[in-house]
């Protein structure tokens, strides 16, 4: 058998299916698209499965991939065995309705014995018990004798997950020999024994499964068929696990290399370095791929795996960041087959490190919290840490449970999981509380168990903005009322309604309900799960009846300014994916009518380079007067067009795409404007981070952003006004006040100095001798900090021997200066600890050296005290 690097094993097996006409893709990312029942791609099937059900057309009916995958579930076995990785490579070749098992099976032969050269005699197949058309394909086409095809049960060689497409499958083994069995008689194909080793499994998608457990044949059968990629390189390259192929291998080197061990010396060592190694090369990828470290979903897998490794650095003795670095190894062994490792090595060291450098600053405190709790639990006799302790470590210092869990079983405890669980929930449950507690009291459940399931509130206000409707409902103190006089606060329920309710990060409209003789001025709207909109308000005219007729109007001037915002937050995050990467989605918005707020997922802060190239990127295409095109679709069909979805947001069968041009393309259930150019002109405010991971824009744009630039003039022409200059030279005015200014401050330091000079014969005349140490203390007002220190080393120099205590009330700030020439240091004068008990009685504290010291104080009132007192602990010092 020829021994292949892994680099190469890959392209062969793409090669050859792609000589048996199929396309050959790029392996989707990790982060699904469009698929919220996975956080990750976990297998070669996974993204493709809109193909498989039909929901999409396929590129083509014969396709072949090789697909990154992540599998997490038994992540705290990885490291402890050399079988557990999560990351990993899946070879597919796939048939959407087109070939079948004659082609399969065969061709599955063909690339392992001819293009491979693996020795027939080491290979063994498995089917389906009652799977008589693949034995007699084995048997007959291919020629496997009998005896080397091994039927098996229903648990293990039929694929089916429920209801839906299901089929047996037909898998292929390798036997590495004797020597690596188990050495029981029985050992066989399907024994848990490294001996045989199943790396190819062919899928036969052939029967759909109703809910009665009947099986019904596919008019179109599929092919699924998966091989993982590290495991044929053990056998190409006849090592024992996936840390001991070569590109795996390459990576655990340098592993063990920055860490200064050696791997297969002591088993401890080995967890640690197999744990890194993986950790790394799942990581890598994640963050190509656009994961972000966070404590949430994909985000927090992330950050568990991250933070493991590093964990598991510090146990090897390395001391700061690395896995940045080893992150480099990773991405020069995959490149040529994910060139997005190449095109973002830069942006997946820099995402890395960042987070190494965060839990750096929390691992130190949280472990020694945690040693803390295992001494206390082992001093009760106890044998589990409490779910308290966990949740703490976890909240505070962000510890994942895994690595608490990981660190206790080392010292022989367990965890108190379920007692963690109920702390996370009674934290959520808070949460929620606390939320619910700041809404409207239309929300209580009361007031809504009340009213009928079956009336909705049609919605109407995307196409007009004033509506005639029926009031259905009125809400008053928490109580479902019949009428509403003047001067009450209601929350009225419509038939129909323009009003937009607050959803998607846009606010609630404004607006008025008015009927015979009453109005009703209308200050938010909100909707309930089941349909119904929630118009909040004041009556200001007359009585509101339950049943009256009706006319709602929106606050159009209001809505348009709304819409301006919103459209821009669709510009705003086509550009920040343009200037910073697609990595870049959005995290949340609030869009009001005066201000947009977005926020994105992004690792680091804008630049102002980077602030100013997204604002003219937004500001180039509000000129370009772009139509904003609205429509509802099928969702299928938004998604073949490459509509963005916010991601965990659900979304029915029918959506709503807003398109601008060819530019923008998004899911969205906002208001918009007709065209771009009715935004004006947006304006960036600000740029600044409001979590791990999460940056946040606030811009302004059409009437506001005008305001705010009349505003930004009028303040232009105050300060011109002010320097007594135009706008134009403002700038050159104020650098010249600046170096005014500073000659002014120059002069009035060296008055300063001229006057202390002038009383420092005073000064010395005052010294008092304790002990036989010359001391000069003194009080100078007109001194900052590093005037009063210039002072205390003039005195110093003078006297030749003793001690200088100084201090100044200066502005309002308490200064203390201590200075001792170098003979009475010798006598045990330390100015340091004289500085702690002079500053001490003014209220403040400092320290130093035993030559010179300096510090603050609060009192002014005591300055004087404290420098007295300064004799008594000179004199306590005195040897």
């Amino acid at each position: 058998m020829q021994k292949l690097g892994l680099n190469e094993l890959r392209e062969r097996y793409l090669k050859f299916f792609e000589g048996k006409g199929h396309l050959r893709l790029p392996s989707f990312p990790l982060v699904p698209q469009n698929d919220p029942s996975l956080l990750l791609i976990n297998s070669g099937m996974a993204p493709l499965k809109p193909y498989f059900t039909g929901k999409e057309e396929p590129p083509r009916r014969r396709v072949a991939t090789c697909q990154k995958c992540i599998r997490t579930p038994d992540i705290e076995n990885v490291g402890k065995t050399a079988r557990h990785g999560t990351f990993f490579e899946m070879l597919g070749n796939f048939s959407f309705g087109d070939y079948f098992k004659k082609e399969a099976i065969p061709w599955a032969w063909e690339f392992i014995t001819e293009d491979l050269k693996m020795p027939v005699d080491k290979l063994w197949v498995t089917i389906y018990e009652d799977d008589d058309e693949a034995f007699e394909i084995w048997n007959k086409d291919v020629g496997l004798p009998p005896e080397r095809i091994v039927r098996m049960g229903k648990k293990d060689n039929f694929w089916e997950h429920g209801t839906g497409p299901c089929g047996p499958c037909s898998e292929i083994y390798y036997d590495r020999g004797v020597e690596r069995g188990c050495g029981k008689p029985d050992c066989k194909v399907g024994c848990e024994c490294d001996r045989f080793i199943e790396f190819w499994n062919n899928v036969f998608t052939q029967f759909n499964k109703d809910e009665e457990g009947n099986y019904t044949k596919l008019p179109n059968p599929n092919i699924d068929t998966g091989m993982g990629l590290e495991r044929l390189a053990c056998i190409s390259q006849d090592v024992e696990n996936l840390f001991e192929v070569d590109t795996v291998r390459n990576v655990l080197e340098y592993v063990c290399k920055t860490a200064d061990v050696k791997y297969h010396e002591s088993d401890k060592t080995d967890i640690s370095i197999r744990v890194i190694t993986d950790h790394i090369r799942s990581t890598t990828m994640m963050v190509s791929d656009g994961v972000i470290p966070s404590n949430e979903g994909r985000g927090y897998v992330l950050r568990r795996l991250l933070r493991r490794a590093a964990r598991h650095g510090k146990l090897l003795g390395i001391n700061k960041p690395f896995l940045y670095d080893i992150s480099m190894i990773v991405i020069n062994e995959s490149r040529e087959a994910y060139p997005e490792l190449e095109e973002k090595r830069e942006y997946i060291q820099k995402v890395i490190r960042i987070e190494e450098e965060k839990f750096d600053l929390t691992i130190d405190q949280g472990l020694i919290i945690l040693n803390k709790y295992i001494e206390e639990t082992k001093a009760k006799n106890a044998e589990t840490i409490t779910g308290t302790m966990a949740y703490e470590l976890h909240s505070t210092y962000g510890f994942p449970i895994d690595l608490t869990r990981e660190i206790s079983e080392e010292n022989g405890l367990a965890i108190d999981e379920e007692g963690f669980k109920a702390k996370m929930l009674e934290h959520r449950i808070i949460g929620r509380e606390d939320y619910l507690s700041k809404q409207s009291s239309a929300w209580s459940d009361d007031i809504y168990s009340s009213l009928d399931k079956n009336l909705k509130s049609q919605f109407v206000g995307y196409s007009e903005n004033v509506a005639e409707a029926k009031v259905l409902y009125i809400i008053k103190n928490d109580e479902v009322v019949q009428t509403a006089k003047e001067g009450e606060s209601v929350t009225v329920i419509l038939d129909k309604t323009p009003f937009y309710a607050a959803s998607g990060g846009q606010v609630g409209d404004e607006g008025y309900i008015e009927g015979n003789d009453v109005r009703i001025r209308i200050e938010d709207c909100k909707k309930t799960d089941d349909g119904k909109y929630l118009h909040t308000g004041v009556v200001e005219k007359g009585t509101l009846e339950t049943g009256a007729d009706v006319k709602a109007s929106i606050d159009i001037r209001r809505r348009t300014s709304i819409a301006r915002n919103h459209t821009t937050t669709h510009l705003l995050q086509k550009a920040l994916r343009n200037v910073l990467g697609t990595h870049v989605h959005q995290a949340g918005s609030l869009v009001e009518p005066d201000r947009l707020r977005f926020d994105f997922a992004h690792f680091s802060a804008m630049t102002s380079e980077e602030i100013a190239k997204v604002e003219s990127e937004v500001n180039e295409k509000i000129l370009e007067s772009l139509i904003v095109d609205v429509k509802e679709m099928p969702i299928d069909e938004a998604k073949k067009l490459g509509a963005t979805a916010l991601f965990g947001e659900k979304y029915g069968n029918i959506v709503r795409v807003v398109k601008i041009a060819d530019y923008s393309m998004e899911f969205c259930g906002g208001t918009h404007l007709k065209s771009t150019s009715q935004a004006g002109f947006v304006k960036i405010l600000s740029e600044s981070g409001v979590a791990a991971g999460v940056r946040r824009i606030e811009a302004l744009t059409g009437e506001a952003a005008l305001a705010y630039l009349h505003e930004r003039e009028k303040l232009i022409n105050e300060v011109s006004s002010a320097l007594k200059s135009s706008p134009q030279d403002s700038v050159k005015r104020i650098e010249a006040m600046a170096i005014e200014l500073k000659s002014a401050q120059k002069e009035i330091e060296q008055l300063r100095s001229k006057l202390v000079s002038g009383s420092l014969d005073e000064v010395f005349s005052n010294a008092v001798e304790v002990k036989g140490v010359k001391v000069v203390k003194a009080r100078f007002d007109q001194l900052d900090m590093e005037a009063l220190r210039n002072t205390g080393d003039t005195i110093r120099n003078k006297m030749g021997s003793g001690v200088v205590v100084l201090g100044s009330g200066y502005e309002g700030k308490v200064s203390f200066v201590v200075m001792a020439t170098k003979d009475v240091v010798a006598k045990g004068i330390h100015s340091g600890n004289i500085i702690k008990e002079v500053a001490k009685i003014a209220g403040g504290g400092g320290g130093g050296r035993p030559d010179m010291a300096q510090a603050g104080g609060k009192d002014l009132s005591k300055i004087d005290e404290a420098i007295d007192y300064s004799i008594k602990v000179i004199e306590a010092q005195i040897k």
